[in-house]
């Protein structure tokens, strides 16, 4: 009972206590409460909301959540968030860049023609396997999104969402995949090493200061033929000599990238193993 109506943000507590409340049920616990306290957020009195998003005492996961999750699709959540003196500068930097994303997607939707229904053999009920019909499914939806809407489900959308939508040939989607605060490190790998994406998304996830903390995103950037050569010749010397030795006979790289490599792989092992000149 007690849950129940917690979910319902009727706990007889403070404003921001109830909101505080249905942002914990709507993050974690068990499901049926997530959607349910989710659902509440979304249909609270937008003023209540902004009072409290406006508040510099409103604990930052409130904060963070609603960012997140809510104000992509209601624009002043977002400005209430903006005008909280306490709001992070990290937040605040994605708040800005997210909106100025969203406004160039809704600008340049206005030149794009309506995107074309998928092939009638994608029909997600003609398959077999309950896998496979889930796939299309996603596929045939984020297929027939406009561009704003493939932008906000790349941010706050599923990981199988932004599998398909980093592929996009629109370069704002792209970018948004790689801005999305759901993006894990071990998907950020993933998409250094994906030949069908485009060149913008390689750059974006080579430009991330998060991702270039992990070797593994920067050693599949460089392995990557679709990295953009300038790219790959920044990161070269981050590349430990076993995977340097390695890239000057891969194949799929290009011979700029393979014979820096070697240079670079030359330089490391001389610095390692100094000559030392014998006495006279």
């Amino acid at each position: 009972m007690v849950r129940r109506k917690a979910c319902r943000g009727e706990l007889p507590v403070s404003l921001q206590e109830r909101i505080e409340i249905l942002v914990i049920l709507a993050a974690g616990g068990e499901e049926e409460s997530q959607k349910s306290a989710f659902h509440t957020l979304q249909s609270w009195p937008p003023e209540e909301l902004q009072q409290v998003l406006r508040d510099p005492a409103t604990p930052f996961e409130v904060l963070d959540f609603v960012a997140k999750n809510l104000a992509l699709d209601c624009k002043e959540l977002g400005n209430a968030l903006l005008q909280n003196p306490s709001l992070p500068d990290q937040l605040r930097e994605w708040l800005e860049d997210t909106a100025a994303l969203i406004a160039e997607a809704e600008s340049s939707e206005s030149s794009d023609g309506p995107a074309p229904l998928p092939p009638a053999g994608e029909d997600a009920s003609s398959s077999p396997e309950e896998g496979q019909q889930r796939h299309e499914t996603v596929l045939q939806r984020t297929h027939r999104m406009s561009v704003v809407e493939k932008v906000k489900a790349a941010l706050t959308g599923s990981q199988e969402e932004r599998m398909i939508l980093v592929r996009d040939s629109n370069k704002l989607v792209a970018r948004a995949v790689i801005q999305s605060p759901k993006l894990s490190d071990h998907e950020a790998e993933n998409l250094a090493s994906m030949k069908d994406v485009c060149e913008e998304a390689l750059r974006l996830i080579a430009t991330n200061r998060k991702f270039m903390k992990i070797y593994a995103v920067i050693r599949a950037l460089v392995n990557n033929p679709r990295t953009p050569i300038d790219v790959g010749l920044r990161l070269l010397p981050h590349i430990n000599e076993r995977d340097l030795k390695w890239l000057v006979f891969n194949r799929n790289v290009s011979d700029v990238i393979r014979r820096t490599a070697e240079k670079t792989f030359k330089r490391k092992e001389e610095a390692a193993n100094p000559k030392f000149l014998g006495k006279h």
